[in-house]
């Protein structure tokens, strides 16, 4: 069986966090003094040229992930910046001012949901206790004022693998524009952009891309680009950048209309290297490993301890456990066993990736006094 932990950076201890920060590839630090530091100093263009091809670099890498255009892709700072430009780019539509979202969705999508009452948007949440993964509540949630709805593939707090592609046909029936959140699955879950259709589509390569903070994106369906006039602009939105004619603003044909002003760099670098790496190996190897190492997990412990979906269709990355008036005890074991892992009111996440191992899950197992 081919493995893959050698080509990432050693850990000390047991490393179960990419639902958070995924660990840098071996390469990561040639790749910034590749395509970052070494431009800089050799001062080609004032290193703008090898700089931007790193950047083209990086959309490439996300549509080859995503099954997308380059052209549809954008480099964003984070998701909240990302939905900001979305949501301001489209007037309000006649007879529809709701956006529709979940309470277990991210907090800080809901926040920039908040931000666009300015707008004249108002907020509905489909509540916790309903059962996202069931299309007949979403059914229920996207009625005719709904304008548009916020789909997040993977729940943070509960790792449920949401069917997108049957949420998003479904609201664009309806006539529901779709904000589609994969920062939970993107590298973890195969996508395919091509098939799911969103209308637009968030992301980030800190998680399980392994790419670092920073480098998030924007995809944008094709359709949708020449329709959208985002107001959070810059000189790198413009159809010609290096134009310089202060009087006269044309938005880039793409989805770069979406980009704003002089962008960074270093985490492009890093994150198209990172993704190069994730696309030769492959997201479908990546979760046949993650769920193996799930699986082995959940024969091992209690089922009345697992806040995860049982079943893999329905179930991301990451195991969420909960051990009610033994947590803090067995969360105390697992610290003592030098292992990394993170906590939220549902419980505690566990999240095995490429560079974790069956010895290491046995011995996490271990720790949490089971069988």
């Amino acid at each position: 069986m081919t493995t893959y932990a050698d080509q990432f950076a050693a850990f000390d201890g047991i490393y179960l966090l990419s639902h958070s920060v995924g660990r840098p590839p071996i390469s990561a630090a040639d790749a910034i003094n590749r395509d970052f530091i070494a431009p800089w100093i050799e001062g080609q263009a004032g290193g703008w040229t090898s700089w931007l091809a790193s950047i083209d670099r990086f959309r490439a890498a996300v549509a080859g992930l995503l099954n997308t255009a380059t052209a549809a892709v954008c480099p964003q700072v984070n998701l909240s910046g990302a939905m900001t430009k979305v949501l301001g780019s489209l007037p309000r539509p006649e007879r529809r001012s709701t956006l529709l979202l979940s309470e277990d969705d991210f907090p800080s999508m809901a926040f920039v949901m908040q931000q666009a009452q300015s707008l004249g948007y108002q907020l509905k949440f489909i509540p916790a206790e309903e059962n996202t993964l069931d299309t007949d509540v979403w059914r229920r949630y996207l009625t005719d004022e709904v304008a548009f709805t916020l789909v997040t593939h993977v729940h943070s707090n509960s790792s449920r693998l949401h069917p997108a592609r049957e949420i998003i046909h479904l609201a664009r029936d309806r006539g529901v524009k779709t904000i589609f959140d994969i920062a939970q699955s993107v590298g973890a879950v195969p996508i395919d952009l091509e098939a799911i259709d969103p209308d637009f589509t968030v992301g980030s390569c800190v998680k399980w891309l392994c790419g670092g903070p920073g480098a998030g994106f924007l995809c944008v369906r094709a359709d949708m680009i020449p329709r959208c006039q985002p107001t959070d602009v810059g000189w790198f939105s413009h159809e010609d950048p290096f134009e310089f004619d202060i009087h006269h603003f044309r938005y880039a044909p793409d989805a770069l209309r979406f980009w704003g002003g002089t962008p960074s760099v270093a985490p492009y670098a890093l994150a198209a290297n990172s993704i190069g790496l994730i696309n030769d190996i492959g997201v479908d190897v990546i979760r046949a490993h993650n769920q193996q190492l799930i699986q082995h997990m959940i024969d091992a412990v209690d089922p009345v301890t697992i806040r995860s979906p049982l079943e893999p269709a329905t179930r991301g990355g990451t195991l969420v456990l909960h051990f009610g008036e033994q947590h803090k005890h067995i969360t105390g074991r697992l610290e003592r066993a030098n292992v990394h892992f993170d906590s939220r009111a549902t419980g505690i996440r566990l999240s095995p990736h490429l560079y974790n191992d069956m010895l290491e899950i046995n011995t996490v197992i271990e720790r949490l006094f089971v069988n």
